[in-house]
């Protein structure tokens, strides 16, 4: 899962998760909102991704770091 600051910056990873790794489904895209918080200024963007089979490898994974810096997001382990 890639953790994101606003929906652009989700479009902006999902599109650029489409364009590196072609062979895999489209990430789903989820608004969620930080506990308390009513206000969608407050809220977090999620990429749910779906790991193939064998996992991700490490290669895949600097990769989905990438994705995720290039927005100013980051990785979460499920």
């Amino acid at each position: 899962m890639l953790v994101l600051p606003d929906r652009d910056a989700a479009e902006d990873a999902r599109e650029d998760f489409a364009a590196r790794f072609p062979d895999l489904d489209d990430p789903e895209l989820v608004r969620d909102a930080l506990a308390g918080e009513d206000d969608a200024e407050d809220a977090q963007w999620l990429l749910v991704l779906e790991a193939p089979e064998d996992g991700w490898t490490p290669a895949v994974l600097a990769e989905l770091d990438a994705v995720a810096g290039a927005q100013n997001g980051w990785r979460e382990e499920d």
